[in-house]
C-alpha cells in the first residue's frame, strides 16, 4: 500500500483504539492519508492498524510477550518507544510519513513525544493529551511539539473529546498540506541569549546585527531555552554567540527552575565559534511562586516578579563558583573569546534603587574572573549597568571586531 505524506498516528490502541478511530475518520474526511501505529502493551487492538504492537516490540529487540513480563511499566514503555521511533525515522526516511499525532495520558505522552523529539524542527507534530495543562517540559523538550489539552479524560468520544480529536486532525493536516520549502539561509547567524531583564540590551543588540545583516536568532533563558541554544548551536553553521543571560547556570548548581545543565554556555567554546560571555542576570535565581522560593531558599533576598516566578539573590560564594566555571569554560575555548563585565550590575534588578544591587558582588565576580582567567583570553571591565547603552554599543564593536576576524 502506498502511504507517501501521510499522517502518522501513534496510539496505545487498547485503551485508546476508539479515540484513535475517530481520529482516522477525521483525516478520511479530509482526504488525508493515515499510518497507524499500535504502541500499547497489555490487550489487544480492536481495530485494524498499519503497524502492530507485536512490530514495534520486535524492533526494539524484544517480543511482546516478554515486554509484558517487565515489572516496572516505565521500562516498558521504553522498550516500546524505541520501536515506535526506530520505525517512525524508517518511514520518514522513505518519505512515508509527513507529520505525526499522538494520543494519550502520561504514558502515551511519554511515548509518543519521545518519538516526535527525534524529528527535526518544523517537521510537523501534535500530541493530544490529558497532560497539556501540567509543565509540558518533559515532554517537547526542545523541539516544536504542539500540545493539545484534551479537557476531559480520552476514555470514549463525547461532545468534548470529539471537537478536540477534530481539531487535532485538522491541525496536523494543515501543517502537512499548507508546508512550504524554506529556501537556504544566507545570512550569517548570530546567537544570542537574553531574559527579560537583560532585555534593553539584547534589543539593541539584535537591531544592530540586523543591520549588519546578520540573521540573529535569540533564546529565552529559561532553561528549555538554554537547552536549545546549546544545541542549535550544535547543529548549525553560527558565526557568533553572544552569551548574554548566564543564570541557568546559577540555576543549575544552586537549584532554581530554569536549568539547562551543567555545560550551559560552553557548546559554541567546544566547537570553536567566536564567542562573548557576558555575566547577564547571574544576580538571581529563579523559582516559583513565593511560598516555595520561602520553602526552598529559606532567609534569601526575593523578588516577586509574578504570582508564578519569584528571584531569589544569589550569594557571593555562589558569584564565585559560577566566575570559576565560565574561567575553565573559556580557558578551554578552541576558538576566540571575550569576557565582557557590567560592572555597573549584571540585570535590572541589580542597580541603585532595584531589589539585586550589589556592587560588592559584581566586585567579586569580576575578581574571580581575572584571577582564573588565562592570559590569552581577554576581559573588558566597563563601568555601565548591562542595560545602559554604552555597554551595548561595546558589545556590539567587540562582535564587529569578532565577526570580521
Amino acid at each position: 500500500m502506498e502511504h507517501k505524506n501521510s499522517v502518522l498516528i501513534i496510539a496505545t490502541m487498547d485503551t485508546k483504539g476508539t479515540e484513535a478511530r475517530y481520529l482516522e475518520s477525521c483525516l478520511n474526511d479530509i482526504g488525508m492519508p493515515f499510518i497507524t501505529l499500535d504502541a500499547g502493551i497489555r490487550g489487544e487492538s480492536p481495530f485494524p492498524v498499519t503497524i502492530s504492537r507485536q512490530e514495534v516490540a520486535l524492533k526494539a529487540g524484544m517480543p511482546i510477550d516478554e515486554v509484558r513480563s517487565i515489572v516496572q511499566e516505565g521500562d516498558a514503555i521504553s522498550v516500546m518507544a524505541k520501536g515506535a521511533l526506530e520505525l517512525a525515522q524508517e518511514l520518514y526516511n522513505k518519505g512515508d510519513i509527513a507529520g505525526i499525532i499522538g494520543i494519550g495520558g502520561s504514558m502515551g505522552t511519554t511515548l509518543s513525544t519521545s518519538v516526535m523529539r527525534s524529528f527535526p524542527v518544523g517537521f510537523p507534530k501534535v500530541m493530544i493529551t490529558t497532560m497539556a495543562s501540567r509543565d509540558t517540559r518533559f515532554f517537547v523538550g526542545t523541539k516544536d511539539i504542539m500540545m493539545l489539552h484534551s479537557i476531559c479524560d480520552l476514555s470514549g468520544i463525547n461532545r468534548i473529546t470529539e471537537k478536540i480529536l477534530r481539531n487535532g486532525a485538522l491541525a496536523i493536516a494543515g501543517m502537512i498540506k499548507n508546508r512550504t520549502e524554506f529556501p537556504e539561509p544566507s545570512k550569517p547567524l548570530v546567537i544570542l541569549s537574553t531574559l527579560g531583564t537583560t532585555e534593553a540590551c539584547a534589543q539593541y543588540i539584535r537591531s544592530a546585527m540586523e543591520d549588519k545583516k546578520k540573521e540573529v536568532m535569540v533564546f529565552h533563558t529559561n532553561g528549555s531555552g538554554g537547552e536549545a541554544m546549546e544545541e542549535i548551536i550544535e547543529k548549525e553553521e553560527v558565526k557568533l554567540v553572544i552569551d548574554l543571560s548566564l543564570h541557568e547556570l546559577a540555576d543549575h548548581y544552586f537549584g532554581g527552575d530554569y536549568d539547562a545543565g551543567p555545560q550551559r554556555g560552553s557548546a559554541a567554546l567546544k566547537k570553536g565559534i567566536p564567542t562573548i560571555i557576558i555575566p547577564g542576570n547571574i544576580d538571581f535565581i529563579v523559582t516559583g511562586p513565593l511560598s516555595q522560593a520561602k520553602k526552598y531558599f529559606p532567609g534569601r533576598e526575593y523578588h516577586v516578579h509574578n504570582s508564578a516566578i519569584t528571584t531569589i539573590r544569589t550569594k557571593k560564594r555562589e558569584l564565585e563558583v559560577i566566575a570559576e566555571i565560565l574561567s575553565r569554560f573559556c580557558n578551554e575555548a578552541k576558538g576566540p573569546v571575550s569576557v565582557m563585565i557590567p560592572a555597573g550590575g549584571f540585570s535590572a534588578w541589580d542597580q541603585k534603587g532595584h531589589p539585586f544591587y550589589d556592587p560588592d558582588g559584581v566586585r567579586l565576580f569580576t575578581k574571580t574572573m581575572k584571577k582564573e582567567l588565562g592570559p590569552h583570553v581577554p576581559i573588558e571591565v566597563l563601568s555601565f549597568n548591562i542595560n545602559d547603552i554604552g555597554f551595548a554599543k561595546a558589545v556590539v564593536d567587540r562582535a564587529n571586531i569578532l565577526l570580521n576576524q
